[in-house]
């Protein structure tokens, strides 16, 4: 395992040896952060070639429409191109943060990513090290 990310906000780390990117949120993250974050998680997954992505965002809030937006025209393009598959996520604690990630949920099941929802990371990874 590898940190590739590490602030107040949040931590990413790679696991190479099984092809996973994992953000964990720490606290309410936006903006400039919230992209950071999630270029650095889409960086590490193109530099070790992952396949399967695991977001930790039981401490975030509702997303904001222009960082959904964002995640749509910028980060969603650059991790299929790499060839995302599958997707384990830990839902937001709060509700207006569920209602949120769902909609991003619902989407990516769409596109075929293989996605399961979780209470904690370590069922997630047990989980992703299957796939």
């Amino acid at each position: 395992m590898e940190t590739v990310y590490d602030n107040d906000h949040a931590t990413v780390k790679v696991y190479p040896d099984i092809k996973l990117v994992h953000h964990e949120i720490h606290k309410f993250i936006y903006g400039d952060t919230f992209r950071e974050m999630m270029l650095a998680g889409a960086d590490a997954f193109i530099k070790f070639g992952c396949t399967k992505y695991l977001s930790d965002d039981r401490n975030n809030g509702a997303l904001r429409q222009e960082d959904l937006q964002w995640g749509q025209d910028v980060w969603e393009k650059k991790i299929l191109n790499a060839g995302w598959k599958t997707w384990a996520l830990c839902m937001p604690e709060k509700v207006l943060g569920q209602m949120n990630v769902k909609k991003v949920f619902q989407r990516y099941t769409e596109m075929g990513i293989e996605t399961q929802v979780f209470s904690t990371p370590e069922d997630a990874i047990t989980w992703l090290k299957s796939k």
